[in-house]
């Protein structure tokens, strides 16, 4: 007779063990690809490329780097973030650093 708790530890056990096998894949397909990643590292290099473009949305959220606390609400101050990424990346620790923490500061209006 079959315990609850025993399908529950032997469904445990084969997700880990799926779980698992994704990093043995991952290991496998990466010795496969190997050549293109050290042309794709070549290129980058040849081309002085900065960072990586993480989305394509925004100007804002394709490149970091270029990004101020502002550069969302360009259309208009109390605009709400309309691109997907902008709520899934906060902006630099180096900007929030030089500026007022002004959302704990603001009272409501009446």
């Amino acid at each position: 007779m079959s315990r609850p708790s025993n399908r529950v530890l032997g469904t445990v056990l084969i997700a880990a063990a799926l779980f698992g096998g994704t990093f043995l894949d991952a290991a496998r397909q990466r010795a496969a690809h190997e050549p293109a990643l050290q042309h794709t590292e070549a290129l980058v290099e040849r081309l002085r490329l900065s960072d990586i473009a993480l989305f394509t949305e925004a100007r804002y959220t394709r490149h970091l780097t270029q990004a101020d606390l502002h550069s969302p609400f360009q259309d208009h101050p109390v605009a709400l973030e309309h691109f997907p990424s902008g709520s899934l990346l906060p902006p630099p620790k180096n900007l929030l650093s030089r500026h007022e923490p002004l959302d704990r500061e603001a009272a409501p209006s009446d």
